[in-house]
């Protein structure tokens, strides 16, 4: 049998009066919305991946630079998924931090929804204050090998020590471990060498985009197949940079601007 949608207007009304025919006009493109509708409903929606602030390493040993150089940023992401928006990894202290947010999309503090740190290094943490509504999330890996460091420092610290140590833990105490998917189409993509539990979003939409966070420093540090010289466990570093690789059309790395995985290391 032919769909509703599919059949003329004529088929709906067997008179021919003008009122009878406008309403059969009328049947005829409610069933074509009612079917676009069902298509739509069934299709994936876009998640927009937005580059707040490009980042930059201190010193980037892909330049074969042996100081540093310059300050470090670390690359700032939107997310604006189905039902969150994410910042990922906030480096701009304070008002800087908020500010850049506005100046590129517009957006307040207060209408970021989840703070997602693919680590807890410093660089990529500063900013985390003035987000007060949002949820603040890490990865579980990350959260606990940074928290069992941290005590066991404390364990031995002295008094100058100690309280900045307390600061830290307070501050993880305020983080939550992300779940595996943190929106549709955002799921969390662990990639662990730079840091114990370094992790980053793989985004798959039309594109398969991977906000890699350190374990792509730069595009130089991909293309050349280098990891963080100061990777925790560098084995497994490079392990995580050869699954970016396998599986990511689009990439954000920790601190250089997006780019396209056209070029594949060996």
């Amino acid at each position: 049998m032919t769909p509703l949608f599919m059949q003329p207007p004529s088929t709906f009304c067997q008179t021919t009066g003008p009122q009878q025919f406008l309403s059969s006009r009328l049947l005829y493109h409610l069933a074509i919305s009612r079917h676009l509708k069902n298509v739509l409903d069934w299709l994936p929606m876009s998640t927009r991946i937005d580059v707040i602030l490009i980042g930059q390493l201190s010193q980037n040993a892909a330049w074969s630079e042996k100081n540093a150089v310059r300050p470090p940023v670390a690359t700032t992401s939107l997310v604006r998924g189905e039902q969150s928006t994410i910042l990922v990894d906030p480096t701009l202290d304070g008002e800087p931090m908020a500010r850049c947010l506005f100046d590129r999309t517009g957006l307040r503090p207060d209408q970021i929804d989840i703070v997602f740190l693919t680590s807890f290094h410093p660089t990529h943490r500063r900013g985390l204050g003035i987000f007060e509504r949002a949820s603040w999330l890490m990865s579980e890996v990350e959260r606990t090998a940074v928290v069992t460091h941290l005590e066991r420092l404390r364990e031995a610290a002295d008094a100058a020590t100690a309280p900045i140590i307390d600061q830290e833990l307070a501050i993880l105490e305020r983080i939550g471990s992300a779940d595996d998917s943190l929106d549709r189409n955002v799921d969390l993509f662990p990639s662990p060498g730079a840091t114990p539990g370094c992790t980053g979003l793989l985004i798959a939409d039309l594109q398969t985009t991977v906000i890699a966070g350190d374990a792509v420093l730069t595009r130089d540090h991909f293309e050349q197949g280098m990891v963080w010289e100061q990777a925790a466990d560098t084995d497994l570093a490079k392990s995580s940079l050869a699954e970016v690789n396998e599986i990511a059309d689009l990439i954000v790395p920790g601190h250089d601007n997006i780019f396209a995985s056209s070029v594949r290391f060996m």
